[in-house]
């Protein structure tokens, strides 16, 4: 680590990495967010092959639809759900009121859990549009990378700050799985992760618009179009997935608890590594 940068920058560092050896030693998180999403994309490339899916207003390749949208879904897994149901063990195993006791700023420890998730879903992201692009094909618009960069760093960031307020409203670690898993898999389904739903029911379409993981896979699909003719910015969709990573982080602000929950001390001496195997999946 460079010791030309400022103190509060090396700790922030240090957090990073230490999110990130923590995430590595749960097996059954890392499967579920990284090679959990994975499976879809190969999956349906093995039923589908190089059929054609009309979506977003024309035909496209199976792959071509799914890499993107799995690659957000990949990202959402690593930032809203593991920082949440993550977030929300650590308080009842006692871990974040030790480090609220500690010398170490707060900001520092809940900066490291957030980057810590941006970087994963990056990886996740990476291998995604990789097996994308290797085995079937997928097109990437290259002078779309840009806004497709500038798209992942917002919608990541503020699904981080979703699972912020994930933790902070969840009762209990305990809950937080399910309370995870409640809101994003259904949500998934109407945001072109797993079907396109342009012939779908209108209210549908439009709790879909609402909610932020379907702006995030049409700005980020965007660049892995081939029938965009203009610009790949879209800044509107950017503003909505922005406003909802401000009020997560707006609920996060005033509901973030360090304390473990009632009860919660007892159940914590069973043992992490038994209810993390089962908190993620």
């Amino acid at each position: 680590m460079p010791d030309s940068l400022p103190a509060p920058l090396r700790l922030l560092v240090c957090q990073v990495g230490y999110q990130n050896r923590k995430f590595r030693r749960v097996p059954v998180a890392a499967f579920f967010t990284l090679v959990f999403p994975l499976m879809f994309l190969l999956l349906f490339g093995t039923i589908y092959g190089a059929g054609e899916i009309f979506a977003r207003g024309h035909l496209m390749k199976f792959a071509q639809f799914y890499a993107p949208g799995l690659a957000v879904f990949t990202a959402v897994s690593a930032t809203y759900t593991n920082i949440g149901i993550s977030t929300a063990i650590d308080r009842d195993e006692g871990i974040l009121r030790r480090v609220r006791s500690t010398p170490l700023p707060r900001w520092v420890y809940l900066g490291g859990v957030v980057l810590s998730g941006v970087s994963i879903a990056l990886v996740g992201a990476l291998i995604m549009l990789v097996v994308g692009v290797a085995l079937y094909g997928v097109e990437i618009n290259v002078g779309g990378i840009p806004a497709a960069v500038t798209t992942f760093l917002v919608g990541t960031g503020s699904f981080a700050m979703l699972g912020l307020a994930l933790a902070a409203l969840a009762p209990s670690g305990q809950s937080s799985p399910a309370l995870a898993n409640a809101t994003i898999l259904p949500v998934a389904f109407v945001s072109d992760v797993f079907i396109p739903i342009g012939d779908a029911p209108a209210w549908l379409q439009v709790v879909g618009n609402a909610l932020p993981l379907k702006p995030f896979v049409e700005a980020f699909s965007n660049a892995f179009d081939p029938f965009q003719d203009g610009s790949a910015w879209d800044l509107v969709l950017l503003a909505r997935i922005g406003a909802w990573g401000i009020l997560g982080a707006v609920v996060a602000a005033r509901r973030f608890r360090w304390e473990p929950s009632v009860g919660a001390a007892g159940r914590s001496l069973r043992g992490r590594r038994s209810r993390r195997s089962q908190s993620i999946g």
